[in-house]
């Protein structure tokens, strides 16, 4: 029988499965981070399914002083510790691996290290594969033929596992055993572990080459030459307690008992309960099936061990965000609701005298497509009480006959007084608009309220009913299937099902709205969403209506002219490299660059163990060897090609020969726009090759041209009009350049005298500096000694005093008020900001600084779009807006109206707010042929 055992390190892969998710937090209803519960579920899911263990076990510090604190007072003592809501984590993943039925092994006065220790020697002996699970390499020294390291892949990287000739290989060691040696050597800043001050793994392998031992390089001290002989003497003592304290002891008192550590059956009803409070939606349904019982009956090997618990797919385990609810009691066919579908007469006259006698309509559309620009109306729902709404059945097959049901309701749609709720409205008004209607009368977005009341939080609407009204909508794959190739269509839903679905969301978004109002006006950003997010739904509609036609001639030509000049620069490579490769496979390229060529003594390996290539190390090294800048250009060529140039004409719409994005509001924290579909904020601007994309963007017609609008350094502005810094707002009342001002106060000399060398590390450093970049990453950015840029950080922060103190107060502000806000009032909340963990704290403090920045020029730029919106109506220009990309918006102008528009567009966005400290506003104008030109 092949008997594999599994030893989970467990603190190492929870710290891990945190700090993977850091960036994007798993937040819940009641606002736990569940980064490391669902992190290490996903890791021990993968490993049961994927690897088929037949004994398992998590073996967990106790806390506990160990001997080697005893030896050693500071060992581990530089750790930092750990987050809050990593530590309360560990409760709940001990109650998981209960309900695996996973045993949990600890021991006072030791290490989880010593313990996996013991268990594998043991486990071993009685002919065991074991397999320690973790990703530290201090484990090496314990690999046999039969123990091996299970490194899991990080962040969609793969898994490694080490036996004794990839520790050796790692190491350059000829046995594992000199592990320890090596550790003993050159220490382990992680532990604390001191070794011998100024040797390095390199110095350590080429001394445990030459002598064999620690002992036996101790022994020769006297003999080793020069500085290095120095050190080992002087470091005699350390060298020898670092191997100490880096030997995994063997010996702790726990035994290998087979059947206690045997996978077993799940206790089905402790796994429901952790799940359930955790919100793990998706491992309820996929381990233990959609209403908490076994997804499918375990398969059996012949000695009866399970060998899949959680049915086929579970290995590729992920939580979908419109998932990842906690599954709440009250639902469709436990509720008490009154839905009706509207078709005869007396049933629209009865709809139609209940809706006019209302100020407030819930409304939503019912479509056969997410794209608004390219589907069919199926039916429209209408909810004014909680409970009670009416479904409008629309004939996807005559559009004149839903247009003559749509006029119906004119009365209404074109009633200015009343206020329509909807859940993402702009999808609903973009839809209406195909069919030539308006609501003219205000918006309540729900989407956008929660969004602003909670910025970090999820937009969905299921997830939004089980959090707030504890209720679980239908949900659409009980109508049309799951998304794939046996999806089916709004369209073909029978009447009674789809009216229940689509009356069920305008009621539950009525209900929405009488929960966020009241949390608009205690968040205080009721005025962000009235003057703000509210007002330009109907801009964005417009704008994703219009679109903007794409010169597909042009990118079927510049397609071909990138992959010829990718071939010459891959052939390049190849001639350099004098052989021929996959130039796509990282892997391939990295063996050729620090292997064959051996461009790199340093490269570093990933945690995959392959070399790093990626675009950050790559540019280091371009300015030496030629075959570097070749690979760079081959990647950008290739990129260009297929991201954008062959991409872009699969977009366009077919009913208007023209690419319509989508905006879209409720996604970044900060309060910018994003697009999709494509996603034009990533249309490259750097390069000149990429900028050549932007031709591709040209007037719907010869009586039209395009029109660009640029706020002229905005982000700068706001820093100066918030920090009041004098010499930066001297800079920009006298209208000088800010960053030619900046050199010339770094580097003090007069701004005649600033070269363009001074001005290019100055514009770097005004823009890094206000984002917390360190003199570490403005030395990588500019390619400069870390000395250097900690020069340029001490001379700025002295210049520019004002700066560095509003950068202190925002930090301060969110330490006493958990969140940071832009002039508008735009909130940003920091749950991290007074963390003890220092990563995590300095995560907060940097959205502490950047959000009031960033947020302030998107709240500017949506309030420039609001009025120029209004502008042109008064003006009743033909011409339209049609696109916005960070800081620019982009017209489609008739060539008659270009001066009439230049004019309103630079008043419009130069009036759109008033900064502190009189900072003016600029903007700047530029027209041409193509987008490109006009930019």
């Amino acid at each position: 029988m092949d008997k594999r055992l599994f030893l989970l390190d467990a603190y190492a892969l929870i710290f891990r499965a945190y700090y993977a998710l850091i960036r994007a937090p798993r937040i819940t209803s009641k606002g736990r981070n569940t980064n490391a519960q669902f992190g290490f579920t996903n890791t021990l899911v993968e490993l049961i399914n994927n690897q088929k263990p037949t004994h398992m076990a998590v073996c967990f510090d106790t806390g506990a002083p160990t001997e080697r604190h005893t030896d050693f007072a500071d060992y581990k003592a530089n750790r930092q510790e750990a987050p809050e809501d990593l530590k309360e984590a560990i409760p709940d993943i001990k109650r998981i691996l209960r309900g695996f039925n996973v045993p949990i092994i600890e021991s006072d006065g030791y290490e989880a290290d010593d313990v996996i220790g013991t268990l594998s020697k043991q486990a071993e002996a009685l002919g065991y594969d074991v397999y320690m699970v973790t990703p530290d390499k201090d484990y090496g020294q314990l690999v046999s033929e039969k123990v091996k390291i299970y490194k899991p892949g990080y962040q969609g990287g793969e898994v490694e596992i080490m036996g004794p000739k990839e520790v050796c290989d790692k190491w350059c060691i000829p046995d594992v055993a000199h592990v320890v040696d090596i550790l003993g050597l050159m220490g382990d800043a992680v532990d604390n572990i001191p070794g011998i001050a100024g040797v390095g793994q390199k110095t350590a392998c080429k001394l445990i080459t030459e002598y064999g031992s620690l002992e036996k390089i101790l022994e020769n001290a006297d003999s080793i030459k020069g500085s290095l002989g120095e050190k080992v003497r002087a470091g005699r003592e350390a060298a020898i307690m670092s191997k100490k304290l880096a030997t995994i002891i063997t010996s702790v008192p726990v035994e290998f008992h087979e059947e206690d550590f045997r996978l077993k059956e799940l206790n089905k009803e402790g796994l429901k309960e952790i799940f359930t409070e955790l919100e793990f939606k998706t491992f309820i349904k996929r381990i233990l099936g959609e209403d908490g019982t076994d997804a499918s009956a375990p398969k059996k090997q012949a000695a009866g061990v399970q060998t899949n618990l959680f049915g086929s797919d579970a290995a590729t385990v992920e939580a979908p965000e419109e998932n990842n609810v906690v599954a709440p009691g009250k639902n469709a066919q436990n509720t008490p609701h009154e839905y009706d579908a509207v078709e005869s007469e007396s049933e629209f006259k009865t709809l139609l005298d209940a809706l006019s006698k209302q100020t407030e309509i819930s409304f939503d559309t019912e479509t056969t497509g997410i794209d608004a620009n390219n589907a069919l109306l199926v039916g429209m729902s209408f909810s004014i009480e909680p409970h009670r709404g009416w479904y409008v059945p629309l004939p996807t097959d005559n559009v004149a006959e839903t247009k003559n049901i749509l006029a119906r309701f004119a009365h209404l749609f074109n009633d200015e007084s009343k206020t329509w709720i909807g859940h993402n409205i702009k999808y609903d008004m973009l839809m209406l608009k195909w069919y030539g209607v308006e609501l003219k009368g205000k918006l309540f977005d729900t989407m956008l309220a929660h969004y602003l009341i909670e910025p970090d939080g999820k937009s969905n609407m299921d997830w939004l009913s089980a959090k707030y009204l504890g209720y679980e909508p239908i949900h659409i794959e009980e109508l049309i299937s799951k998304k794939g190739k046996g999806q089916g269509s709004m369209k073909d839903v029978e009447l009674e099902k789809i009216k229940e679905y689509a009356v069920e969301d305008a009621d539950i978004t009525l209900q929405f709205k009488s929960i966020f109002l009241p949390q608009l006006k205690k968040h205080e950003v009721k005025n962000v969403f009235n003057d703000v997010e509210n007002p330009l739904v109907p801009v964005l509609v417009d704008m994703e209506f219009e679109g903007v036609r794409i010169d597909t001639a042009f990118l079927n030509e510049y397609s071909t002219v990138l992959e010829t000049e990718a071939r010459v620069h891959e052939e390049k490579v190849y001639e350099t490299a004098g052989v021929r490769f996959n130039l796509g496979s990282p892997k391939q390229l990295g063996e050729v660059l620090f292997e064959k060529l051996k461009i790199d003594s340093g490269a570093r390996k990933t945690k995959t163990g392959q070399y790093a290539t990626g675009e950050d190390v790559l540019r280091k090294l371009a300015a030496e060897h030629k075959i570097v800048d070749d690979i760079l250009a081959y990647r950008e060529y290739t990129k260009l090609k297929s991201t954008y140039v062959d991409s872009l004409p699969l977009l366009i719409n077919p009913k208007t020969g023209r690419i319509h994005t989508n905006f879209a509001q409720a996604v970044a924290v900060t309060g910018r726009l994003s697009s999709n579909n494509p996603n034009l904020q990533n249309i490259p601007i750097k390069t000149e090759r990429g900028r050549e994309i932007r031709k591709a963007f040209i007037p719907r017609d010869k009586a039209h041209t395009l029109l660009s609008a640029d706020y002229s350094q905005i982000e700068l502005r706001i820093v100066a009009a918030l920090s009041g810094d004098k010499n930066m707002c001297d800079a920009f009342l006298q209208n000088k350049d800010v960053h030619t001002a900046t050199a010339a106060k770094i580097y003090n000399v007069a701004e005649e005298a600033v070269t363009k060398e001074m001005r290019r590390k100055a514009k770097t450093t005004n823009f890094g500096i206000v984002y917390g970049q360190s003199s570490f990453g403005l030395a990588d950015t500019l390619g400069i000694s870390r000395s250097e840029a900690k020069t340029i950080i001490d001379n700025y922060k002295r210049e520019f005093e004002g700066v560095t103190k509003y950068l202190d107060s925002m930090i301060n502000f969110a330490r006493e008020h958990g969140y940071v806000q832009t002039v508008m009032g735009r909130k940003r909340w920091l749950r991290d900001i007074n963390s003890s963990n220092f990563t995590v704290r300095g995560y907060a403090e940097r959205n502490a600084i950047n959000s009031p920045i960033q947020g302030t020029a998107a709240d500017m730029i949506k309030l420039a779009m609001i009025k120029i919106h209004e502008a042109f109506k008064q003006h009743k220009f033909v011409s339209k807006m049609i696109l916005q990309v960070h800081d620019e918006l982009v017209f489609d102008v008739v060539k008659d109206e270009v001066e009439k528009v230049k004019q309103v567009v630079l008043e419009c966005m130069e009036s759109a707010m008033t900064l502190p400290n009189g900072i003016p506003i600029l903007a700047e104008v530029g027209v041409g042929e193509n987008w490109l030109e006009a930019h």
